[in-house]
């Protein structure tokens, strides 16, 4: 991590060279060698100029390297129309290591061609992981030249969604909360974002219409507030839920209660492009009083039913499912084979790294002893401490994100190892291998205007 900005200058030269708002890449081997010191430096500095100049560098490059944050919504456009399928987008919840495990996602991407995946962190855990929008496409963008992918990259804000609470209080500050969260996200180049207002939908009236009415309605507020804001050139790929994950299953009669309301609230302008739907999950899975998963059965007839409405009805690419990632490997290979849009995951790769060997045991005892401290209030009756960590763990990755990142590679490398596997196997069972001539195909490019900041000006500051 660089201390000054002197030093990070320094250390620029015969790497590339700056002109104007972009880069030229001199040294590409110099180059990878170096995006280590700048992501570090981009996530962790204290100083603002350096994280800014850091993350400069990173976006700048990338562009130069043909790395482009992109939108997928014309791609999944395409499989609306019934263009192409037989394969389901993995959307990834990076929530701790995100440059380290990016980097294991793009080097199985290069060896398998992929091009169909995302990048994704939801609302609540931009929170807990600290992780900003900013800083975390950046380190998405970092972990690509690393690897040296090329081409479209996906970053997707995940349950971007309406608190149901804060709603009831205050509509006006949660609507303005989350538009702020929207600005914010386009403006780091999340250029897919996944509009949540399924917690609106009031199950206790009997009109179908009456329970996704305000689903609707905010779904398609927030719709035309990304339409309104989004960058020129650059279609958002926008997605809606119909049904709170961990409720009851969705219906075709719940889709097309949504739907029909909410395609003439916005009227000509470009709607969503997939529907997030209920089958039979819960986000983290059911933890049993030892801390193992209860087996959790996905109704596939309800996906492949809701996929074909979707597209069908709609032009939709399909439908979505949440809380894959705890299912029982040998179900991976019925997403696809049901024309799943896309299936979303995070708990898995959480597991991976907290119980790898590897990791010591003292540091996972710092990080419990921080949990039950700060949380332990909210543990509720009857959880056995094996439940409650299962259920708090994520939470460990923000406080302690300089250790989880300091942690020795004899420690890192093997986690990292078992991680990469998994998302060779999510991308085998899934079916993106060889999708990337399509995604380049399908999606347009719009480079980002980037602006030097000013201390890597010709004759800035050099001391930092």
């Amino acid at each position: 991590m660089y201390r000054t900005l002197k030093a990070l200058k320094q250390d620029l030269n015969g790497a590339l060279e700056i002109q104007g708002n972009t880069v030229r890449v001199l040294d590409l081997e110099k180059v990878r060698t170096l995006v280590d010191s700048w992501v570090y430096t981009s996530v962790f500095s204290p100083e603002p100029e350096l994280r800014q100049a850091a993350r400069f560098l990173i976006r700048a490059t990338a562009q130069a390297l043909n790395l482009h944050l992109a939108s997928i919504h014309e791609f999944y456009m395409g499989r609306g129309r019934g263009e192409y399928g037989g394969f389901t987008v993995p959307a990834m919840n990076l929530r701790g290591l995100t440059y380290h495990s990016a980097r294991r996602v793009f080097r199985v991407a290069r060896e398998m061609d992929a091009g169909a995946f995302i990048f994704e962190i939801a609302r609540t855990e931009i929170s807990y992981t600290n992780q900003p929008p900013d800083e975390y496409a950046t380190s998405i963008l970092a972990a690509a030249i690393k690897e040296g992918y090329e081409g479209p990259v996906f970053v997707q804000g995940d349950h971007f969604q309406v608190r149901l609470k804060a709603y009831k209080e205050n509509p006006e500050a949660e609507i303005q909360a989350l538009k702020d969260l929207i600005r914010d996200a386009l403006a780091a180049g999340f250029y897919n974002i996944d509009i949540d207002a399924s917690t609106m939908v009031d199950l206790d009236k009997e009109d179908l219409k009456e329970q996704q009415e305000p689903n609707a309605e905010l779904t398609a507020l927030f719709t035309r507030y990304i339409r309104e804001t989004e960058p020129e050139g650059i279609v958002t790929s926008l997605g809606g839920e119909i049904g709170e994950i961990g409720g009851r299953n969705s219906t075709p009669e719940d889709l097309r209660a949504f739907m029909d309301q909410y395609l003439p609230k916005i009227g000509d302008l470009p709607g969503i492009s997939k529907i997030s739907v209920q089958t039979g999950t819960v986000h983290g899975g059911v933890v049993l009083p030892d801390g193992s998963l209860a087996q959790v059965k996905v109704d596939f007839d309800v996906l492949e039913t809701l996929s074909r409405i979707a597209r069908e009805e709609y032009g939709l690419a399909g439908a979505v499912q949440h809380g894959a990632s705890t299912l029982p490997e040998e179900a991976f290979s019925l997403f696809p084979k049901v024309e799943t849009a896309e299936v979303h995951l995070a708990t898995q790769f959480q597991n991976i790294i907290y119980d790898s060997p590897e990791l010591p045991e003292d540091f996972k005892r710092t990080v419990y002893d921080y949990l039950f401290e700060k949380y332990g209030d909210q543990r509720k009756p009857g959880e056995t401490d094996e439940q409650f960590i299962y259920k708090n763990r994520k939470r460990g990755f923000g406080p302690f994100k300089w250790e989880w990142w300091t942690l020795s590679e004899d420690i890192l490398n093997p986690i990292m190892d078992r991680l990469e596997e998994k998302f060779r196997t999510i991308f085998r069972e899934l079916k993106v291998a060889e999708t990337k001539n399509l995604v380049v195909q399908k999606t347009p490019i719009v480079p980002m205007k980037l602006e030097v900041p000013e201390s890597l000006k010709a004759g800035g500051e050099q001391d930092g």
